[in-house]
């Protein structure tokens, strides 16, 4: 299978943090190799945008109601929008090469660490398109409700669980460690045409993008490294 951790490979943090977690993915013997796919930097991400053709549509202040999806899109704390969107574009290159290749691809952010191996045979049964890893503890907010509504669900891969109201846009804990299929990079794409370009794990919403669930088992975790967007 293949495996991203997207890398800043000039940030120590970044590097240091991608090179966990490759070494605990090693550890817990998991049957695929990690490589490092090289982050879409600040400096160049207007110029990356403009190459693929996508133009950013999300506040960089406050909140506003997105007309056409109908969604509330809150504002993400950064200090550098250029570090946010890098992170966005950086994601959706891995998208772009998923469907090119036509192959199911995991995709790890520098801060996800494995706690233990990861049976990728129930990914490839599962008729979810695209399907979150992490443990939500510490990695989302209302981590806690995040975390005892998939306990309490019996399903070894369950749909996205409801932690708000339905305008507000719910995913993955974080987008530190998914698996993706070519139809899910498809839908991810699409919705980038269709609604501009959020920050990623807010266009990876239950609202925008179906077929995208959550594992029981949790396989990583957040290694609890500073923010590289936030920042």
């Amino acid at each position: 299978m293949i495996a991203n951790v997207i890398t800043l490979m000039e940030d120590n943090k970044s590097f240091l943090g991608a090179t966990n977690l490759i070494a605990s993915s090693k550890k817990v013997k998991n049957n695929f190799d990690i490589t490092h796919f090289n982050a879409v930097t600040p400096d160049i991400v207007k110029r990356v945008m403009e190459e693929y053709h996508v133009i950013w549509n999300y506040p960089w202040k406050g909140g506003i109601i997105d007309i056409h999806s109908g969604l509330t899109k809150h504002a993400y704390q950064t200090k550098d929008p250029n570090k946010r969107m890098a992170c966005a574009m950086s994601h959706y290159i891995l998208w772009k090469q998923c469907l090119d290749s036509n192959e199911a691809m995991l995709i790890f952010e520098h801060d996800s660490i494995f706690i233990k191996q990861l049976d990728t045979s129930l990914l490839e049964r599962s008729t979810f398109d695209i399907v979150g890893l992490n443990d939500p503890r510490g990695a989302t907010r209302k981590s806690n409700i995040y975390y005892n509504s998939i306990q309490q669900n019996e399903r070894t891969i369950q749909p996205v669980p409801s932690i708000d109201t339905f305008n507000i846009p719910q995913g993955l804990a974080g987008n530190s460690a998914y698996y993706i299929t070519p139809n899910g990079a498809k839908s991810m794409i699409d919705a980038v045409k269709e609604y501009g370009m959020w920050p990623n794990d807010a266009l990876m919403c239950k609202q925008l993008i179906k077929n995208i669930g959550v594992t029981k088992t949790f396989y990583t975790k957040v290694q609890g490294l500073g923010s590289t967007t936030t920042l």
